[in-house]
């Protein structure tokens, strides 16, 4: 087995399409977007935000929310070329949208007043977050893994 695993057996990611146009242009979208992510940071304590401090972080989440929602609309707009490209760009896209609901969720729970820590969707046991990511990874689009503002 494992002159197989180490021999043999397919070194390509099951996430590697073939098109590599359309993942240089997906990188170049959410690059641009990732600028715009940047331009909104606030790195204030919580506690020295003032009473409204949880309705102007809810601001700032859907902001940060707005740049990857119209970087996953801009980048639906083209399929990839190949067959492979095709059948799982629209997966990822599909979990990319979870994880924008996600965050609209949890700006609108800041907004009750509730300051918990960010909460995403699984799937099959696995934080949709990593499954964004590993995609990513794996077509050379760094600027397309999940932001991590909402992490801390």
């Amino acid at each position: 087995m494992w002159i197989y695993a180490f021999g043999f057996a397919s070194k390509e990611s099951v996430n590697k399409i073939g098109d590599s146009t359309w993942s240089a242009r997906a990188e170049e979208i959410c690059s641009q977007a990732m600028t715009k992510r940047l331009e909104l940071a606030d790195l204030r304590q919580i506690s020295d935000a003032g009473s409204e401090a949880l309705n102007e972080r809810a601001a700032l989440v859907d902001k940060a929310t707005d740049t990857l929602e119209g970087a996953i609309a801009e980048i639906s707009k083209v399929s990839p070329l190949d067959a492979k490209g095709r059948a799982i760009v629209p997966l990822w896209i599909a979990d990319y949208k979870q994880l924008i609901k996600d965050r609209r969720d949890y700006a609108a729970l800041l907004r009750t007043g509730v300051n918990e820590p960010f909460s995403e969707s699984t799937f099959e046991g696995l934080p949709i977050s990593e499954k964004i990511s590993t995609f990513a990874a794996d077509n050379r689009m760094t600027s397309c893994k999940i932001p991590m503002d909402l992490s801390i």
